[in-house]
């Protein structure tokens, strides 16, 4: 295909992904503006298994930037399956069969390995965190917490749980295109535990200690399966080039 056609093709999937967004976010809009299912009250159960106090608000716009800014992140999820048929669309016929059969797989690994941050920051971190802080000197402080600040703490939260999570894949891609190895990785285990305590401190939103060693922990584990599959990366390019080499000896 000439150049301009392929500039073309691409500002077409380009335009569907932005209007699969479209449709994802007021999709998510009427979803959470809707009393009978109320989404917003099931984001807050972090916090309502620890207590029993009601989310306040300083501005009349807090509310409505929150619905605004929960509506961007599920739309997107909504709109991801047609967000991954068009990069597959786009990119596929420049891709080799064996290319095409790794695609799929990475591509499904790295969703479920993203949805697993999120559901580990949800349903784990963000409630042991929340305990931690709103239980140090309740002597001294009485919490009122903002709809704003809670709702920021929580989408911060599990987005840098659900982005941390997708370590193994960049150490896949990084394998793929021969800028590391195993023996490479391996040599830097004690290194990568630093690296990991480093990354869950930097990501982790405000001071929170006990959510950067919870992500630091899983993290780490990451990293080793990274190895694994950095190994299974070597081992069939191996496997591949002995095969070429014997056809055409």
């Amino acid at each position: 295909m000439p150049f301009l056609d392929h500039l073309e093709e691409l500002r077409w999937r380009l335009f569907k992904v932005i209007l699969a967004l479209g449709g994802g976010f007021v999709l998510a809009f009427v979803l959470l503006s809707t009393k009978s299912i109320d989404l917003l009250s099931y984001l807050q159960r972090p916090l309502q298994a620890i207590s029993a106090q009601q989310l306040v608000y300083t501005s009349p716009t807090d509310p409505f930037n929150v619905v605004i800014s929960a509506s961007f992140g599920l739309g997107f999820f909504f709109s991801l399956p047609v967000i991954c048929y068009q990069i597959w669309a786009f990119l596929s016929p420049a891709l080799y069969q064996h290319e095409k059969r790794v695609v799929i797989p990475v591509m499904t690994g790295a969703t479920l390995l993203f949805a697993a941050g999120v559901s580990l920051a949800f349903y784990f971190a963000v409630p042991v965190t929340l305990r931690f802080l709103l239980g140090f000197q309740t002597q001294a402080f009485t919490a009122m917490l903002t709809v704003k600040e809670y709702f920021g703490f929580l989408f911060g939260m599990c987005l840098a749980f659900g982005a941390a999570f997708e370590l193994p894949i960049l150490i896949l891609a990084l394998t793929a295109f021969g800028l590391v190895t195993p023996q490479l990785l391996s040599k830097f285990r004690r290194h990568a535990i630093i690296a990991c305590l480093g990354l869950s401190a930097i990501i982790t939103p405000g001071d929170a200690v006990s959510a950067m060693i919870l992500l630091a922990i899983p993290l780490y584990f990451l990293y080793e399966g990274g190895i694994l599959l950095s190994r299974l990366v070597v081992r069939r390019r191996a496997r591949a080039e002995s095969i070429r080499g014997e056809a055409i000896a």
